[in-house]
């Protein structure tokens, strides 16, 4: 399992590159220093970080990701759920929704999901 541990800045520098992939490291250090004002370095530094993390891989100055961005979202969602709420799914929402209402539509969405996950299982 790859690691879903990722600060505000590497997560942002992955959607950079999910965004872009494939991406020359060139061009993907000039795109770093448009969107995060960053130097050729600390771009550098964070794809190491995230290479050796198992989220991206530079092959021959190519850079690509490991994982989906649906994928690692997907992940860090579960370790939420399975850290913050016992695992359960139910309390995650409950929780949730207790602080922000939903639509009608944001309901009959989860509600065909519900309906869905019953059929398939």
């Amino acid at each position: 399992m790859i690691d879903v541990e990722l600060g505000a800045v590497q997560e942002r520098f992955a959607d950079i590159v999910w965004d872009n992939e494939p991406i020359a490291s060139g061009e993907l250090v000039k795109l770093c220093e448009k969107e995060l004002r960053w130097k050729k370095p600390t771009t550098y530094t964070v794809l190491r970080k995230l290479c050796e993390k198992g989220l991206l891989k530079n092959e021959n100055g190519i850079v690509s990701s490991l994982i989906s961005k649906e994928d690692f979202y997907s992940a860090k969602s579960e370790q939420i759920v399975a850290e913050s709420y016992r695992g359960s799914l139910p309390a995650f929402i409950a929780a949730f929704i207790s602080r922000k209402e939903i639509s009608a539509q944001e309901a009959d969405e989860i509600q065909k999901m519900i309906d869905n996950f019953k059929k398939e299982g």
